[in-house]
């Protein structure tokens, strides 16, 4: 059942409500300069088929890219420092980074040298990834087994596994706290004004025509469809991707780092249990409400390769599985962020590709900058406004997975 806003304006309409949408708003009321009024349009309150539901919740501070380490350092520290940055509120927990890192495997000459650069590139801005020969992974990892591995890259600081959803309940419960309006309903018309340069009003399933100061794409694998109201292309399409949880019959005797084998199939510690996950091999875009499993998965792609790469796993057992979508961009896989450069108030949160939560800190923090002072006051994310989708010019990031 649809609700009505309880106001026909607002200055600024988030459409989307949850990781990305939710950390926008909480950051806009967290800044002493932004006043205005926010609404949140959700489509599904359950959010049981968003990508936020579907997460791994990992952060990683390898990338190849300076500003990709640099949003993750901060993602890192807020996650570490959480109550602090929700005003010390003591109902706030203390969620925890459980830092066993992810362990990069090259199998190549390659892939190995783009190990090396990318680790002197994270070095540069603090962090702490080692490249890694063969004898020193086996030394850390006896269980790994290297025959056809060259080299690896690990960091064990400020990189591995967070409780993602404790921070998008407590921004959504904090921003409602601080007078966000969050409504269930869906945005499905926008009107611009006359000469085309800025979005005037959303109109509402339920019927409202809301007029809007500013208008912010969450809508994560539908980031099109609410682009494409305002005119705007944007390629970002969903595409499946496969998490297994499962039990070792001979568990390993320390965290198992978050594992990129040369394969694509990567799997980590999950508490008592382990985690893996891979895309399909046949990986295209697919319909919005598509997320019927590949059963086949699992056994011909997923088991084969980490019994082969942890010959203790030769006896697993797999506990659960889900699908869930990529809010996919198909440009670079990055994330298309601030406001498109003829529409001056429609802003993207869109296109993360898999780094939406590890990201989301620095991205809502910056695009409420954004929305208040026109300009970034922390760390700059031009290189990923929307002017490279019109040029046709990739954002270069090595590190994707």
């Amino acid at each position: 059942m649809t609700q009505a806003p309880l106001q026909s304006s607002y200055d600024v309409v988030i459409v989307g409500g949850a990781m990305l949408g939710s950390s926008v708003a909480w950051f806009l009321t967290d800044n002493p300069d932004f006043n205005g009024s926010i609404l949140v349009v959700e489509r599904d309150p359950t959010y049981e088929w968003c990508s936020t539901a579907h997460t791994n919740s990992c952060i990683r501070q390898q990338f190849s890219a300076p500003i990709n380490v640099r949003i993750s350092q901060f993602g890192a520290d807020f996650v570490k420092n959480f109550r602090a940055y929700m005003g010390g509120d003591e109902r706030v927990p203390h969620p925890r980074l459980h830092s066993f890192g992810y362990m990069y495997l090259a199998d190549n000459e390659k892939f190995a040298a783009a190990l090396r650069d990318s680790q002197q590139v994270q070095a540069a801005c603090g962090a702490g990834t080692r490249h890694m020969m063969p004898d020193e992974i086996a030394a850390a990892y006896p269980f790994y087994n290297l025959d056809d591995i060259i080299a690896g890259n690990h960091n064990l600081i400020d990189e591995g596994y967070f409780d993602g959803n404790t921070l998008f309940d407590w921004w959504r419960r904090s921003a409602r706290e601080r007078g966000v309006e969050y409504v269930t309903n869906e945005v499905i018309a926008m009107n611009r004004n006359a000469a085309g340069t800025q979005v005037e009003s959303v109109i509402l399933k339920s019927g409202e025509v809301i007029a809007c100061g500013t208008v912010v794409n969450a809508s994560g694998p539908r980031a099109v469809l609410t682009s494409r109201m305002a005119g705007i292309d944007l390629p970002v399409e969903p595409r499946k991707r496969y998490t297994f949880i499962f039990e070792a019959a001979k568990p390993l005797d320390r965290d198992l780092p978050l594992t990129i084998d040369p394969s694509g199939v990567h799997f980590r510690t999950d508490g008592t249990f382990y985690m893996a996950g891979c895309p399909p091999e046949d990986d295209h875009a697919v319909d919005y409400d598509d997320f019927t499993p590949d059963h086949d998965i699992w056994e011909n792609n997923v088991w084969p390769v980490i019994a082969h790469r942890i010959p203790q796993f030769e006896a697993i057992k797999l506990r659960n599985s889900w699908v869930g979508h990529y809010a996919y961009n198909t440009l670079d896989q990055n994330a298309v962020l601030g406001p498109h450069p003829q529409v001056g108030n429609f802003i993207f949160v869109n296109g993360f590709s898999g780094h939406g939560f590890q990201q989301s800190p620095a991205v809502g923090r910056g695009m409420a900058e954004w929305i208040t002072h026109g300009a970034y006051k922390t760390l700059d994310l031009t290189p990923f406004h929307y002017d490279r989708i019109t040029q046709g010019v990739a954002f270069m990031e090595r590190a994707v997975i």
